[in-house]
């Protein structure tokens, strides 16, 4: 997990992630952010850009042949800063959920 504070110490933003393995791609890790998130009063400051240049590189130096993660479908402006970002459109998510 990384966090990113003001001055005053008020979270602007935060990212959590776990490093995993891709049996398809013969065991190579992967860098899998289950979150990331910018208080909306910091929107469009750079916090989230902050935030994702730091997951590359820490994902970089740990030896992961990438990044990746999930966006609902109505999340269009954040799959404008991805895509702004470098970040790729992959494809769908699917799930099954059980009561």
């Amino acid at each position: 997990m990384i966090a990113a504070f003001d001055a005053q110490d008020q979270c602007l933003g935060v990212a959590i992630f776990r490093i995993h393995t891709l049996m398809f791609l013969n065991g190579e890790r992967e860098m899998y952010v289950d979150d990331l998130m910018v208080a909306e009063s910091a929107r469009s400051q750079g916090i989230g850009k902050l935030l994702l240049d730091w997951l590359k590189a820490e994902a970089a130096r740990l030896g992961c042949v990438g990044l990746s993660l999930d966006s609902a479908n109505y999340r269009v402006d954040a799959h404008r800063f991805y895509k702004r970002e470098g970040l790729e459109n992959m494809g769908g998510h699917f799930r099954a959920a059980f009561s």
